[in-house]
């Protein structure tokens, strides 16, 4: 594969600039004017703010640039000179294919498939006019190199062509490893639909990471945009687990891919993830872990259904959070400590306020998502 198109991200005079920020194109970054930092004190600051732990662990900042695993790609324009990116307020295509926060090999494959697009005859979706159809592309690179793509699209007029010149693109880009089609039909502002053909003999991709855990990334799973802060993130809970006496059984819930189970398995540990995913549990099926256990359920309702009690949950809601029901369930349980993984420091915040019994003993900041207001905290709580 060629290489990557230059960033659009230059350090000049030891600032960060981006050439589609200062053009205000794309101002997805809107702390970008903001020194590093300062943006990680002030993170640091925001989480303390809410949470009150006697110990606060160093910052993990993790790379300014080039950091992305995930790219999520508005396609617009023409067949001739399709974009991807986003839309902007006339809903016109605005080509970012050359994005700084994606890893090189995100923007050195961006480059050909759009290049792929134009050879394959895959129509833009206009959302104006509502006509066309590729909506989406999102590409996902794992630490190994390999890649996912997905192209959304608002029907299967054009299966057959994507599969015929599939093998082309395949030939340009031999890292792919998964192929898709989702089925997005609706015109509405939604980046997916629940539809998902495969084109590939793989359905799923190893995310082998550096904590020396390997996990199983499918379609629709969710996995972290910042490996390296995954990472971290990953390996701070084990460390806390580690150093815990007498942790034999552990619920993960809203476990995804089974991140956080997959890394505290192991040393005599019983691990159950639960996850409302079927597709996320399929995917962390793949990992085959002794020890390890996946159930599609909610985690909430899953919970309160329990006759036992383990030794430490971990939670890692979406921002919302995990609620009034389970945070009550959790004070009331007796579950002696708890790992809360959480990237709304606020609700974070609420949660804690429903279980008094379980304080906080260590906490970090990690920064997932630099050059916006946006972080992840992890809390080690343990009942008083």
């Amino acid at each position: 594969m060629r290489g990557a198109p230059a960033s659009s991200l230059e350090t000049v005079d030891g600032r960060l600039r981006c050439h589609h920020y200062d053009a205000f194109r794309c101002r997805s970054c809107t702390l970008l004017e903001v020194p590093r930092a300062r943006q990680l004190a002030d993170k640091e600051e925001h989480a303390r703010s809410l949470v009150d732990s006697p110990m606060w662990l160093p910052t993990v900042a993790g790379a300014e640039a080039g950091f992305r695993n995930k790219a999520k790609m508005a396609v617009g324009g023409t067949v001739e000179a399709p974009t991807l990116g986003i839309l902007d307020r006339d809903l016109a295509g605005v080509d970012l294919h050359d994005c700084g926060l994606h890893s090189d090999g995100l923007r050195a494959a961006l480059d050909r498939i759009a290049e792929w697009i134009t050879t394959a005859a895959l129509t833009p979706y206009d959302v104006a006019a509502r006509a066309g159809e590729l909506k989406h592309v999102l590409l996902t690179e794992s630490p190994d190199g390999e890649l996912m793509l997905r192209l959304v699209m608002r029907s299967t007029a054009l299966e057959a062509r994507v599969r015929s010149r599939l093998p082309e693109l395949r030939e340009a880009l031999p890292a792919l490893r998964v192929v898709t089609i989702n089925v997005q039909p609706d015109h509405k502002a939604v980046l997916e639909g629940e539809r998902e053909i495969v084109l590939t003999p793989e359905s799923t991709m190893p995310m082998r990471l550096a904590t020396g855990v390997e996990t199983w990334l499918g379609p629709q799973s969710f996995f972290q945009t910042n490996t390296a802060i995954a990472e971290a993130l990953y390996d701070q809970a084990r460390t806390w687990v580690g150093d815990l006496p007498d942790v034999r059984t552990v619920w993960d819930l809203y476990c995804g891919i089974g991140g956080f189970a997959l890394h505290l398995v192991g040393d005599g540990r019983v691990v159950v993830g639960v996850e409302t995913s079927v597709e996320a549990v399929r995917s962390a099926l793949n990992a085959q872990v002794a020890g390890a256990t996946f159930v599609a359920a909610d985690a909430t309702q899953w919970a309160l259904e329990q006759q036992t009690v383990p030794d430490l949950v971990v939670v890692n809601p979406p921002r919302r959070g995990i609620g009034a029901e389970l945070a009550g369930w959790l004070e009331e349980s007796g579950v002696r400590h708890v790992v809360y993984s959480s990237c709304n420091a606020e609700s974070l915040a609420r949660d804690l306020a429903a279980m008094p019994s379980l304080r906080p003993v260590q906490a970090r900041v990690l920064d997932m998502f630099p050059h916006t207001t946006h972080y992840e905290v992890i809390v080690l709580l343990a009942r008083t």
